[in-house]
C-alpha cells in the first residue's frame, strides 16, 4: 500500500485521479477499443491507429474523439472509488491480521505502507477488482457499445467516409436489455474475473518501482513513471483477456473462447494481441496521470492535516 490515509480518503484520492487521468486519455482508449473490435488487416498496429484518427476526424471533428467519455468516466469514478477503497480495507486488514493489531481500526485509521507476501498482495488486489468491476460492468457495457457504434476508419480510401450516428445511451440501454434481459449488462463479466489482476499486478508492481531509490528523478515524475510502467507490464501479461472482454461487449454473442479462436484463425498468435499498441499506450498515459494526481491529492490532504494538527 503506497499511502497511509484512511480508506475513504484513498478512495475518494483514487477514484478522481482515476477520473482526471480517464479524461486525458479517452481518445486514446476510443481508437483502442475500434483497434480491438476490428477484424479488418487494414486497422493494425499504429497505421491502423492513424487511419481511425483521421477517419474520426474527418467525419466527428475533435467531437467524435469523446464519444462515450460521460459513461465511460462515471464507470471510471465507481469503479476507482470501490477499488481503492475496498483494497484499502482488506489490505489493511491483512497487515494488522500479520501484526496482531486491533482488526476495528483498518476501516478508519491511518496504516503504514507495507508491502505484503506476493500471494496475499495479489488476493487483497483480485477481491478489490471482482467487487468494483461487478458493480461498474453496465456502464463500462455501455461505453464499449457507444464507442463501437458506426464506422472504423476502413472506408477512408473507397467509400465516402460517412459514419452512422452514434445512438443515445437510452437506446443503447434499451437495446441491451431487449436482447439479453437485465444478465445483459454483465456482458463480458467472465473475462473479468481473471482481467480482475489487472490492477492487482498494477498496484503491486507500482510498490515494487516505488522502492527502487533514486534521487535524481523528482517525486511527481517517479509517480508517473512508476505508475505507467505498472500498468504497461500488468496488460502486456493479460492482454489477451482485455481483448476478449472488449470483444464479447461489442460482439453481443460471443464467448471468450469463440473470440479468441476467431483471432487466433485469422492471425495466428498475433492475432490475440491485436490492439496491443494502442492499449499500453493508452494504459501508460492514464495510469501515469492516475497516480501522479492520486499522489498530489494525498499529499495535499496530508499537508491540510498536519496544519490543523
Amino acid at each position: 500500500m503506497a499511502s497511509s490515509l484512511p480508506p475513504l480518503l484513498q478512495a475518494c484520492s483514487g477514484s478522481l485521479a482515476s477520473a482526471s487521468a480517464n479524461v486525458i486519455s479517452y481518445p486514446l482508449d476510443l481508437i483502442a477499443t475500434k483497434l480491438q473490435i476490428s477484424e479488418s488487416p487494414h486497422l493494425r498496429g499504429l497505421k491502423g491507429a492513424r487511419r481511425i484518427l483521421r477517419h474520426i476526424v474527418g467525419t466527428e471533428g475533435f467531437a467524435g474523439f469523446y464519444s462515450g467519455l460521460p459513461t465511460d468516466t462515471a464507470s471510471t469514478l465507481v469503479s476507482g472509488f470501490l477499488y481503492y477503497y475496498f483494497y484499502t480495507i482488506l489490505h489493511a486488514l491483512a497487515a494488522r491480521l500479520r501484526s496482531s493489531s486491533p482488526l476495528s481500526r483498518a476501516l478508519t485509521a491511518r496504516t503504514r505502507p507495507v508491502l505484503l507476501p506476493l500471494p496475499v498482495e495479489l488476493a487483497v488486489g483480485y477481491i478489490a477488482g471482482i467487487a468494483s468491476r461487478a458493480v461498474s460492468m453496465p456502464l463500462s457495457l455501455i461505453t464499449v457499445r457507444l464507442q463501437s457504434a458506426g464506422g472504423e476508419g476502413e472506408d477512408e480510401d473507397g467509400d465516402d467516409g460517412k459514419r452512422k450516428g452514434v445512438p443515445p445511451v437510452v437506446d443503447i440501454v434499451r437495446s441491451i436489455y431487449t436482447e439479453q434481459g437485465l444478465c445483459g449488462f454483465w456482458a463480458g463479466f467472465a473475462p473479468t474475473l481473471p482481467l480482475a489482476l489487472t490492477p492487482a499486478l498494477t498496484l503491486l508492481f507500482f510498490q515494487l518501482f516505488s522502492r527502487i531509490q533514486s534521487g535524481r528523478i523528482p517525486a511527481y515524475m517517479r509517480a508517473f513513471l512508476d505508475g505507467a510502467l505498472s500498468n504497461a507490464l500488468a496488460l502486456a501479461v493479460l492482454y489477451p483477456l482485455v481483448l476478449a472482454k472488449v470483444r464479447v461487449q461489442a460482439w453481443r454473442d460471443m464467448s471468450m473462447f469463440a473470440v479468441w479462436r476467431e483471432a487466433f484463425r485469422s492471425a495466428g498468435w498475433a492475432g490475440l494481441y491485436h490492439g496491443l499498441t494502442a492499449i499500453l499506450l493508452k494504459g501508460f498515459v492514464s495510469q501515469g496521470i492516475t497516480m501522479l494526481v492520486k499522489q498530489r491529492i494525498e499529499q495535499a490532504v496530508m499537508h491540510i492535516h498536519a496544519k490543523r494538527s
